[in-house]
C-alpha cells in the first residue's frame, strides 16, 4: 500500500518506503539522522567540553525535536484533513496497526542485537544489560523508572529514550485528536479553535518542566516523559493546520531563522551540554528554541515550498537538496540509521579506529560511523520494512 503525505502509516524516526510522498521531507530525516550521529560522535570523542564548540555540538541533537515534529505534522494530518472535509475521523484500529508494523520490527531485531553483542563485549558500566532490561527496552518502558541512567540504560540503546517518547505520542495522538476535533472543536472544521487549542496544549511543557524541577515525587525519568516535549510534536502538528489553511512558508525566510536561534541556543543560555539541563530556566530556554528550530527546519517543506514527487524543486535550492536521490535514499533508511549507529559508533571507535572514549576527532568518527552504520541500516531496512 502506498501512502500519501499525511496518511497515518507514515512518521517521523521511522523510515517510509512509499513512491506517493514529498520527497523533501524524507530527505529531512535524513539530515535529523546525521544530526543525530554527529552530536553522539562529539560526545564520544570528547568534544562536548570544547567550550562553545562543544555546545554547537551538543546542541546537534535538534535532530529529535526534527523527527518529532515530523511526526506531529504526518499523522495529525489525516484527523485535520477529515475534519476540513466533513468526513469521518480515521480508524484508530488501523492507525495503531500501522504504527506497530512500522517501527516495532526492526527495533526488536536491533535491540536482540545489541543484547547478543554486549554479552560477549565488555564496554563498561552497563546497567540495563538484564533479563530485565531486555525485557524493559523490548516493550519500550525503560524511560519509566527512577534512576533510569543507573537502572535499564544499555550501552548501544541509549538513544532510544526518544522512541520510548515517540511511541507515547502514538498512543495519545488519538486522544489529542478527539479532545481537539470533536470536544473543543464541536466536530466542526473551526481552524481558529483547533489553532486556540494547540496553544493551549504547548503550555503542557512548561508545566511539567516546572513540575519535575521543583519537586520530586516523580522518579527521575520523568524528565524524558511525553509532556516534556509535547510541544515538538505540537510544532508539526501547528504545521498540519496552516497547511490546511493554505498558508505558506519559504526557506529564505525560515532557514536563516533557524540558524540564528541555532546559534543563540548554543550559548550557556540553553544550559549543560546534555539532553535536560540542570537549571529550570535553561530547561525552559531550550524546549522553546528547539520547538523554533525544528519547526522552522520543516515549515518549508511542510507549507507549500516541499514540493511533490513531480515538482520536488518548488521550494528553492533547500528543497532540491533534500529531495535530491542520496537525502532521500538516506532517509528511507533513516530509522535504521538512528536505530544501530551507537553500537557501531563503539566498534567503529574501539575496533576500527582504535582510539579511546573521550579522544579522537568528531569528523572522523562521524564519517566512520556513518559508513559503517548505512550498510548495515540498508539491510536492517531490508528485511524488516513493510511491504505492500
Amino acid at each position: 500500500m502506498t501512502s500519501k503525505i499525511g496518511e497515518v502509516d507514515q512518521g517521523g524516526l521511522e523510515a517510509v518506503s512509499t513512491v506517493d510522498r514529498v520527497p523533501s521531507l524524507t530527505g529531512v530525516r535524513a539530515l535529523a539522522a546525521m544530526l543525530v550521529v554527529g552530536t553522539h560522535a562529539a560526545y564520544t570523542t570528547g568534544k562536548y567540553t570544547h567550550g562553545f564548540a562543544g555546545l554547537v555540538y551538543s546542541r546537534m541533537e535538534i535532530g529529535v525535536p526534527i523527527f518529532f515534529v515530523l511526526s506531529g505534522y504526518l499523522l495529525f494530518g489525516p484527523w485535520v484533513k477529515a475534519a476540513a472535509a466533513g468526513a469521518p475521523a480515521p480508524s484508530v484500529r488501523r492507525y495503531a496497526w500501522h504504527r506497530v508494523r512500522r517501527i516495532m520490527p526492526a527495533y526488536v531485531v536491533t535491540v536482540l542485537v545489541a543484547y547478543a553483542i554486549y554479552h560477549f563485549r565488555d564496554g563498561g558500566p552497563n546497567p540495563g544489560h538484564t533479563w530485565w532490561g531486555l525485557f524493559r527496552n523490548l516493550t519500550l518502558t525503560q524511560i519509566y523508572t527512577d534512576n533510569y541512567g543507573f537502572a535499564l540504560l544499555h550501552q548501544g540503546l541509549t538513544q532510544m529514550w526518544s522512541l520510548a517518547v515517540e511511541v507515547a505520542f502514538y498512543v495519545a495522538l488519538p486522544v489529542l485528536a478527539y479532545l481537539l476535533l470533536v470536544v473543543f472543536c464541536r466536530r466542526r472544521w473551526q481552524p481558529r479553535l483547533l489553532l486556540a487549542g494547540l496553544g493551549g496544549l504547548a503550555l503542557i511543557s512548561p508545566a511539567w518542566m516546572v513540575l519535575v524541577h521543583t519537586t520530586d515525587f516523580l522518579p527521575d525519568g520523568a524528565k524524558l516523559w511525553l509532556p516534556g516535549y509535547l510541544v515538538w510534536f505540537l510544532g508539526g502538528m501547528l504545521l498540519t493546520v496552516l497547511a490546511a489553511l493554505g498558508v505558506r512558508c519559504y526557506w529564505f525566510a525560515a532557514v536563516p531563522l533557524a540558524v540564528i536561534c541555532y546559534v543563540i541556543v548554543s550559548t550557556p543560555i540553553g544550559g549543560e551540554p546534555q539532553t535536560s539541563p540542570y537549571g529550570l530556566a535553561q530547561a525552559l530556554v531550550k524546549m522553546a528554541f528547539y520547538t523554533v528550530i525544528a519547526t522552522l527546519v520543516v515549515a518549508p517543506l511542510a507549507l507549500g515550498g516541499g514540493g511533490t514527487a513531480r515538482r520536488p524543486a518548488d521550494g528553492g535550492w533547500y528543497s532540491r537538496l533534500l529531495a535530491s536521490r542520496p537525502m532521500v535514499w538516506l532517509g528511507e533508511i533513516s530509522y535504521e540509521i538512528f536505530l544501530v549507529h551507537l553500537v557501531v559508533m563503539e566498534v567503529a571507535m574501539t575496533e576500527v579506529l582504535h582510539w579511546h572514549v573521550y579522544t579522537g576527532s568528531m569528523p572522523g568518527l562521524f564519517v566512520t560511523t556513518m559508513v559503517l552504520s548505512i550498510p548495515v541500516a540498508w539491510l536492517l531496512h531490508r528485511f524488516t520494512r513493510v511491504r505492500s
